[in-house]
């Protein structure tokens, strides 16, 4: 069918299972040729196709609320509630969102771009729905990975302890973004053998219905079977949290999920339908994948699956960078440890955990135990490294605050993803972790302009070893020739990058920008200063800079409020030192999606908008 006569899920209820089949078909295919081209989150959806047209199918979707953790696995959803004309905008700027919005449908009721928070919604919808004596259902969609996440855990204990009902589908493909790991990821492993009992299962009960003796033999086989089942396997994590399971689904068999959605709504209390999906299904270069590679994925060719990069050769990530050099510092001190909460492969550590697995730890998508987990690690003596994405650091806020810096102990923490990122939009743009850290005694904040500054830093952390250090590297590519580097650097040192006895303005930036900003300025009587510690700040610079008199400019692409120039005015109000400070940086709001590019020029930090500054302070 033409998915772009799509207007709502209602028309799914007149369709045979034949149609639906091929319906799942023209879905998968429409998936893979759009997200070919924009970019987005493909195995996640190719994977929920049959999930999501069931949950369509047995509900009454708005009435009913079908929502999904994080989100990014909506795709169908959108399809399916008539945005498939939109597809063309997908996580575009001022384009479709990569997640669900509450402002694009009706259908969307709840919104996240983080895992695990879907269930402590509908806990509270379930409230609201009962206090307000309304009938309908609430169903949140949860992967496996994200149903291990503490707040899912504090969820499913909540909700146990009540009479408010939820359809918890829990989508079990194995993985989050790579492998999963973890206790509760090998229990479902045991539930996950059960899918084949329960094809065998539906098999028997066909044959023996077809005689009066069969059926008889049939209700008391299932008596026994049912006694056995709840003593055995249904004594499951769930039911021990006081929540009813059904499964283990086949999540690609419409008659297996019909039946398990009616069964579920039966139940009076909530109840766990747990249903296995194959990430990727449909598109062999993404349902081979074992290591998060076609999760989340850059516009690529269909035919070959090679992804269309932007990076010009000799160019890799700053995720890359750093982790090479950790490589390096791992083989000179058997000390240092490395961890991951569930980002291998996005922040590049796959090699370190290959070359030294007994000293690599993946925790999980659990970014709080992560941190307190480090700081464990370091009071025993041991040089633990982490890498967190800034968007999700902020999950963490806590634990680096009461535990990590309160404690004062030695850890290296890789913000990776700062600044802002693109197309995944408000939830995931790395533009607070400054403001947030700030304020924090104890721990250094680094924001290095080039790999051998970031190896620096690293060098001087692992030495030092005696606090707190955390480092910002963006989303972009660097150019690294790769060449050892065994210098230090002084913590709270900046750099001047361009200098002149009577300068008109002083430019105070950080980050990768400075290299193209000393080239627009070249000659120029302006001071351009590399601030390459947030925290702590070079005082004995910022006093010597207050003599030439003159504005100075602090340039930021990242939130105004609480950043660098907040640090430096702070500073010299309370020096009582009289300095005129210009700041450009992002405003007090959420930015949207689009273009690293696009987002700039609409936040008015681009190069274009700090020259238009610059010439508006020298020449009045």
């Amino acid at each position: 069918m033409n998915l772009y006569d799509i207007q709502d899920p209602s028309f799914l209820k007149d369709l045979s299972i034949d149609e639906l089949n091929l319906l799942a078909q023209d879905i998968r295919d429409f998936l893979i040729h759009h997200v070919s081209k924009t970019g987005g989150h493909l195995s996640s959806n190719l994977g929920i196709v049959e999930l999501t047209m069931a949950l369509h199918y047995s509900f009454d979707s708005p009435k009913d609320k079908i929502f999904f953790d994080v989100g990014h696995q909506s795709y169908v959803h959108k399809i399916l509630t008539g945005r498939a004309r939109s597809f063309d905008t997908l996580r575009q700027f001022n384009g479709m969102s990569g997640f669900q919005k509450r402002k694009e449908s009706i259908h969307d009721v709840w919104e996240a771009g983080h895992s695990s928070t879907a269930l402590s919604a509908a806990v509270g919808m379930a409230f609201a729905r009962d206090l307000n004596h309304e009938d309908y259902a609430i169903i949140p969609v949860i992967g496996d990975a994200a149903m291990v996440g503490g707040e899912s855990l504090e969820a499913l204990n909540h909700l146990g302890s009540t009479s408010s009902k939820v359809i918890i589908v829990l989508n079990d493909n194995q993985m989050s973004i790579s492998k999963n790991v973890g206790a509760i990821d090998q229990f479902l492993a045991h539930l996950r053998i059960n899918v084949n009992y329960n094809k065998a299962k539906h098999e028997y009960k066909a044959f023996l219905n077809q005689s009066k003796y069969g059926k008889w033999l049939y209700d008391f086989s299932r008596n026994v079977k049912n006694y056995i089942k709840n003593q055995v396997v249904q004594d499951t994590i769930f039911t021990e949290f006081g929540v009813d399971y059904l499964g283990p689904i086949d999540g690609h068999d419409f008659r297996d999920l019909f039946r398990a959605f009616e069964k579920a709504k039966d139940i009076p209390g909530s109840v766990v339908v747990h249903v296995l999906t194959k990430k990727g299904k449909g598109y062999p270069y993404a349902e081979h994948d074992q290591t998060g590679k076609w999760h989340g994925v850059a516009p690529f060719d269909i035919v070959t699956g090679k992804m269309l990069t932007s990076y010009q050769e000799g160019e890799i990530s700053w995720s890359e960078c750093i982790s090479h050099h950790l490589l390096q510092l791992m083989k000179q001190d058997q000390d240092i440890v490395a961890i991951t909460p569930a980002m291998i492969e996005g922040s590049k550590m796959r090699e370190l955990f290959n070359v030294y697995p007994e000293r690599c730890f993946d925790v999980g998508i659990a970014e709080e135990h992560a941190m307190t987990f480090v700081t464990g690690l370091s009071v025993s003596k041991k040089k633990p490294f982490v890498s967190i994405y800034s968007s999700f650091l902020q999950r963490a806020y806590d634990q680096i605050n009461h535990d990590l810096a309160r404690i004062n102990t030695f850890a290296f923490v890789s913000i990776d993803r700062c600044g802002l990122v693109g197309e995944d939009g408000e939830t995931h743009h790395g533009v607070f972790d400054i403001s947030f850290l700030s304020a924090i005694p104890n721990i250094v904040i680094g924001c290095p302009s080039c790999a051998k500054e970031a190896k620096m830093y690293m060098n001087t952390a692992f030495k030092k070893a005696d606090r707190p250090y955390f480092m910002r590297i963006s989303r972009s590519s660097i150019f690294d020739d790769e060449t050892s580097v065994h210098e230090y650097i002084e913590i709270g040192s900046w750099t001047i990058l361009q200098t002149c006895n009577k300068p008109q303005l002083i430019i105070i930036s950080y980050g990768e920008k400075l290299s193209q900003i000393k080239k627009m300025y070249d000659q120029q009587d302006i001071i351009i200063v590399n601030a390459r510690f947030i925290k702590p700040l070079d005082e004995a610079m910022l006093n010597m800079l207050a003599t030439y008199h003159c504005p100075i400019l602090v340039y930021e692409t990242n939130l105004i409020y609480g950043g660098l120039n907040s640090l430096i005015l702070l500073y010299y109000q309370s020096q009582g030192i009289d300095v005129a400070i210009h700041v450009l940086g992002i405003q007090d709001h959420f930015s949207p999606q689009g273009k690293i590019a696009e987002l700039e020029q609409f936040e008015k930090i681009d190069l274009k908008a700090l020259d238009n500054k610059v010439k508006e302070l020298i020449n009045g």
